[in-house]
């Protein structure tokens, strides 16, 4: 008889197999509690790294080198996040290491998986995909309307996923303001449009 298979250890892979890798990531999805909100929370931070001349100057007077900062680009929580989860599951399960060894992230996106806390480091591609998701997904009441977004989102290139998510970040409250309400139209409809329906059965079948 065969031994079986030990359970996968969530806590020492974490530690030992992300947490490395988590502090180059360009960005990483922290599974986590916020008070007043469902458990759990899901929140994408991009690292990003202050200018050169923004560093302070250190003692021999010299700029510093620019320093890392972990910046929130969105968060996903309740049932908005358990309707996207298969999703989710699917755009994360291609992130691998630097040799090309898959990190095995969609475990993280399961019922078991999500009782964990911690980073997962993500890739260009899949970290700008999850924060678009996040971003539009907000306001947003319709669920049929957040899943299509999510599908149409998962489509995306990694070009495509950090243009768009670029043209929400990167030219003022205004102009960011009206590209999210532009893109919650381009990918998921109007509000009560019946064509939501019928686009997001379409895009089930195909996924």
């Amino acid at each position: 008889m065969a031994a079986r298979k030990p359970p996968f250890d969530f806590a020492k892979h974490l530690a030992e197999r992300l947490g490395p890798l988590g502090a180059k990531a360009p960005f990483l999805l922290r599974i986590t509690e916020w008070q007043g909100a469902p458990v759990p929370v899901l929140v994408v931070k991009e690292r990003q790294y202050r200018d050169h001349d923004e560093a302070a100057p250190g003692p021999d007077g010299q700029r510093c080198r620019a320093r890392p900062v972990l910046i929130e680009r969105g968060n996903l929580a309740g049932d908005p996040l358990h309707r996207c989860l298969p999703l989710l599951r699917r755009i994360v399960e291609g992130v691998a290491d630097p040799v090309g060894v898959p990190l095995e992230l969609s475990r993280y996106l399961t019922n078991e998986g999500l009782r964990s806390r911690g980073n997962l480091p993500l890739d260009e591609e899949a970290g700008a995909k999850l924060a678009l998701i996040f971003r539009l997904q907000d306001r947003i009441k319709d669920l049929d309307r957040v899943e299509l977004i999510a599908h149409r989102v998962r489509q995306f290139t990694r070009e495509e996923a950090a243009y768009w998510l670029s043209r929400t970040l990167s030219f003022g409250p205004i102009a960011n303001r009206w590209a999210l309400s532009g893109l919650r139209i381009m990918l998921g409809g109007h509000a009560d449009d019946k064509g939501v329906q019928e686009m997001l059965e379409r895009l089930r079948l195909a996924a």
